[in-house]
């Protein structure tokens, strides 16, 4: 069963993807403060990591970069979730590693096909 770590400061939020993606079949683990994010993902090495942009710092895009810079983490499928859908934040994510990008809102079953394709 494929491990999903999921940061994103909106408790909403975290608890309908960690929901979704459990009954999809996905072990998941969900974080509201990104500062625990690397401490975190070095106790369960996920397999894939959902993001969001705005959140205290580290904000999402700090963390990934910081995730990247992690050997251990480096190749693993990172997908962001935001509500930023300018042109900007799409080309400075991907820039620092993501390799999808979500803007919300958007329909919950995309998700689960997005998370299929990058696992």
């Amino acid at each position: 069963m494929a491990k999903i770590l999921i940061v994103d400061d909106d408790l909403e939020a975290t608890d309908l993807f960690e929901k979704f993606l459990t009954f999809e079949g996905y072990e998941t683990t969900s974080l509201n403060e990104s500062a625990r994010a690397i401490d975190i993902a070095n106790m369960i090495l996920p397999d894939l990591f959902i993001l969001d942009l705005m959140m205290p710092p580290p904000d999402g895009f700090k963390l990934c970069r910081l995730l990247r810079a992690d050997p251990k983490f480096e190749l693993t499928p990172i997908i962001i979730i935001t509500a930023l859908d300018d042109s900007d934040s799409k080309v400075i994510a991907y820039g620092a590693g993501a390799n999808d990008y979500l803007t919300k809102p958007f329909h919950i079953k995309e998700l689960a096909i997005r998370v299929k394709n990058l696992l």
